[in-house]
């Protein structure tokens, strides 16, 4: 089993700032990717940003400049640090962990966290 605890969430006036965190644990192997996720109202989910075990991260054009991702991988820690918030940032976020549960395994899983809400106030 694997286990993903976030925090961070919360509520924030447009132009401020919230810090993001996601610790993965459990029967973990190796991490292939660790991420983030949004979804709003109506929306589908879309990554936010996410950061590979070679440390190359992605991040969606709409967030890029104002968040940066960074990850711990003695730890398997993923953080997100979100500067310069916009009301259209409002969503739920979930971490997400793309791993292995074992070496003789040879295709990387899933696994979401339960999400936790960021909403900025314009």
């Amino acid at each position: 089993q694997v286990q993903l605890v976030e925090s961070g969430g919360g509520l924030v006036q447009a132009g401020g700032s919230l810090r993001l965190s996601c610790a993965a644990s459990g029967r973990i192997f190796s991490i292939n990717a660790m991420g983030w996720y949004r979804q709003a109202p109506g929306k589908q989910r879309e990554l936010v940003a996410a950061v590979r075990s070679g440390g190359s991260t992605a991040y969606a054009d709409s967030v890029k400049g104002r968040f940066t991702i960074s990850r711990d991988s003695a730890r398997n820690t993923v953080d997100l640090q979100m500067n310069s918030l916009k009301p259209e940032d409002t969503a739920v976020y979930y971490c997400n962990v793309q791993y292995r549960y074992a070496s003789v395994v040879n295709y990387y899983t899933d696994y979401w966290g339960q999400g936790t809400q960021v909403t900025v106030s314009s």
